[in-house]
């Protein structure tokens, strides 16, 4: 394929300035600095100066070839020297800087290209990263222009033949945990980003940047801006789809001559020009230089319907008027109850069954046995010559796709936890159009709502995909907090209460640095900044810290770390109560209750020793080895409540497993007599039954959220939680296999264990 020369590919010659070339080395050192996290005077500036730098291309694009110059050599050093932490941080400030920046010579894309083939000899998460990258521009050096442009139309769902794919990013805050002047800046910054991003506006942007990047040097930029300003919508649409359309030509046809996408970008441009000579002079002296990235289009939610999650998605597979949104959330039950199964539990021994009816066209459940129905539901309508209808391979080749690894296998038998992959090709070819991306607000008590929507998803998808095949579904965490969390009523254990506000977050600021200096320092300065008075210059533009950071963030992370979630069976000390069944994904809290003399006052008067705390209690766990093996354990002992934590608390041990902490009474025996000692016992392990031999009960928080405690709970079963398709598929083939059989059908090919994944600029850095 024929390219212009490197001494051509320019848009506009870059005088080297020795003084801006100085600032841009200061800055990208200073941020190199702040990876080594040992640098206390940079504490107060973490976070601001990747974005600090990223600000001064936008205010003048001129210097992005410069920018991109010195992180090139900055780059090859760090791999030339062993610094491996710097890396990824600086390949991914690279790209966005490419993105941004007009006009990259043919050399430096030929230097970062050859960079990131190197990174595929390395291990995860650098050839990942760097295979995505390698691929990202080549495709650029085919047609320049291409990824800003499927960028923004993607971002801003603008209307195409060509490129038909959209996003949108799902902001949610659960209102007790955030105050009402925290989300009031963030809508703030929000409305104040939608000013730049009109569906005209970046149909501009669009058709700029590509005549700037295809045709160099014979493009007057100044001019073209005031021709396509000076236009009406019409014209800009079918120019905006005649740019598009030969972007999206010449990128599938490898094959094709880049003189000839060159060709129909002059046709465009040349156009434009005789349509518009009359008002051309005046206009081109006030355009402005450079060419804007809008923000990604960002909805703010208030999390206050459980299943408002599911309803925002299919609100967006299914794009409705303003005026018709409110509507449709109150039709969304009825579709539920027409497109969706019944809920079932864990063990999914209840199934339902699809049939298609051979008479009346009334769909029903299978119906039981007659010894095994009921005599009310005996008089109730039967259908006759009903046959069972086989679930489509549209809806059960999906659900192999939902596997941490792309292509629906169980994870390995390994313990260490699962990091992000490059995405994979699905089994079947199946057009996702759409990408949501769900940004959660909050503490870790935000996360266990968001895993509980996620499970009830999923078990919505295993009855039938609808939205799975469609769409991709991306997570993504923003720490924030405002105040300690409420404490919760097991807080009487007696092992000491270090528990973190947002564990999980600096669990992912401990695996992914780059994750720690541009997400979590997000956490303290979000209130901060909510609490500064508001004043226009701040909600301008170019100020928009927050939104630029998420856009930032949910832009380039794209590689997930995935987390185990646990189902918790709780048996309470009421007979008549059923048992519960509940989920967490970061703590599990118990305290034992105390003993209450007012309770048994004759065992008062007859006793002569002092009072142990705590209730005595049998445990039966499987306890995890670093050989890959489980060992069953029983226990029996006293104790005053116990902590499992579902998140590894340092490197050294990060371990798919839960690790309980047993506080233990110990007796003791001394010259003034019998006594007792507080003993912490440590196991890991990945199910775990605990039960009270007395009669006393204890409680039950989780995930630290006291809305979640659960009082008068005699026996606990905690286990790993199942991937909802895979017990469907399962229970479906113990029909018709035989008892002794493990994972027949389509079950041995499904993801076994629900996990949560949760993107992150680099995963897990090994």
């Amino acid at each position: 394929m024929d390219k212009p020369t490197t001494a051509s590919s320019g848009f506009t010659p870059t005088v080297e300035n020795p003084e801006v070339e100085s600032d841009f080395l200061r800055s990208v050192h200073a941020l190199l600095r702040e990876l080594d996290g040992h640098h206390p005077a940079f504490q107060s500036e973490r976070g601001m100066l990747r974005w600090t730098l990223h600000k001064k291309i936008d205010r003048n694009p001129s210097n992005g070839v410069l920018l991109v110059k010195i992180l090139v050599k900055e780059l090859e050093r760090a791999e030339r020297c062993g610094y491996r932490q710097y890396i990824i941080p600086l390949l991914h400030t690279l790209m966005y800087t490419m993105v941004k920046a007009p006009s990259i010579p043919d050399d430096l894309y030929e230097r970062v290209y050859d960079f990131c083939k190197k990174l595929l000899t390395l291990p995860k998460p650098y050839c990942t990263i760097g295979l995505h990258y390698a691929r990202q521009l080549k495709l650029e050096r085919t047609v320049p222009g291409i990824l800003y442009q499927r960028l923004v139309s993607a971002e801003q769902s603008l209307k195409n033949d060509s490129f038909p794919y959209q996003e949108k990013v799902f902001m949610f805050a659960d209102p007790e945990l955030l105050s009402e002047a925290v989300c009031r800046a963030i809508v703030t910054e929000i409305k104040a980003a939608r000013t730049s991003q009109c569906t005209r506006s970046c149909m501009i942007y669009v058709i700029e940047h590509a005549l700037q990047e295809g045709l160099k040097e014979h493009c007057d930029f100044r001019t073209l801006q005031a021709i396509l300003q000076a236009k009406p919508l019409d014209v800009i649409e079918h120019c905006f789809q005649q740019v598009v359309a030969a972007m999206e030509h010449a990128g599938r046809d490898m094959k094709a001559e880049y003189n000839q996408y060159v060709e129909e970008l002059k046709k465009i441009y040349s156009t434009l020009l005789r349509a518009s000579k009359k008002d051309v002079g005046k206009a081109a002296a006030e355009g402005s230089p450079g060419i804007p990235l809008p923000s990604p289009n960002i909805s703010f939610h208030l999390w206050t319907d459980e299943d408002q999650l599911w309803k925002e998605l299919v609100l967006f597979l299914r794009p409705q008027s303003p005026s018709c949104e409110e509507v449709s959330l109150k039709v969304l039950g009825s579709f539920e109850l027409q497109d969706m199964g019944p809920e079932y539990d864990n063990g999914c021994e209840q199934v339902r069954f699809s049939v298609l009816s051979t008479d009346s066209g009334i769909e029903r459940d299978l119906p039981m046995p007659d010894d095994e129905v009921p005599e009310a539901e005996r008089s109730r309508l039967q259908r006759k010559g009903g046959i069972k209808k086989r679930a489509a391979p549209l809806d059960c080749l999906s659900l192999l796709q939902t596997g941490p690894n792309g292509q629906g296998a169980k994870p390995a038998g390994k313990l260490h936890r699962r990091c992000g992959g490059s995405v994979m090709e699905p089994i079947a070819r199946m057009k996702r159009l759409h990408t949501a991306r769900v940004l959660v607000l909050g503490d870790d008590r935000v996360l266990a709502r968001l895993v509980q929507a996620y499970y009830c998803l999923r078990k919505r998808e295993s009855r039938r995909a609808y939205l799975t095949p469609r769409l991709k579904v991306q997570f993504y965490y923003v720490p924030v907090m405002e105040e300690q969390p409420s404490s919760c009523p097991t807080e009487e254990c007696a092992l000491p209460d270090l528990t973190e506000p947002c564990e999980l977050a600096a669990y992912l600021g401990r695996v992914d640095p780059w994750y720690e200096s541009n997400v979590n320092t997000l956490c303290h300065m979000i209130p901060k900044l909510a609490t500064m008075p508001s004043s226009s210059s701040k909600t301008s533009v170019s100020e928009l810290f927050i939104i630029d950071v998420i856009a930032y963030y949910v832009r380039l992370g794209l590689q997930p770390v995935y987390f185990q979630v646990y189902t918790v069976k709780l048996v309470f000390k009421n007979a008549g109560l059923e048992p519960a069944e509940d989920i967490f994904l970061i703590e599990l809290r118990v305290a034992l209750e105390e003993f209450d003399p007012s309770r048994d006052s004759l065992l008062m008067k007859k006793k002569t020793t002092v009072e142990i705390p705590g209730a005595d209690v049998s445990l039966v766990y499987k306890k995890v080895l670093l050989s890959s093996r489980e060992k069953e354990e029983t226990a029996a002992l006293r104790s005053t409540g116990l902590v499992m934590k579902a998140i590894p608390s340092n490197d050294t041990e990060d371990l798919v497993c839960l690790n309980v902490n047993i506080a233990e009474i110990v007796k003791t025996a001394n010259l003034s007599g019998r006594s007792y000692s507080h003993v912490t016992n440590r196991i890991r392990t990945r199910n775990i039954k605990m039960q009270s031999t007395e009669q006393r009960s204890f409680t039950v928080c989780l995930d630290k959220d006291s809305r979640r405690v659960y009082k008068n709970v005699i026996g606990i079963e905690v286990s790993q939680c199942l991937e909802p398709s895979y017990c469907l598929q399962k229970t479906r083939a113990r029909r018709t296999s035989l008892p002794g059989d493990e994972d027949v059908g389509l079950a041995k090919y499904l993801p076994k264990s629900l996990l949560l994944p949760i993107n992150t600029f680099a995963g897990i850095i090994q």
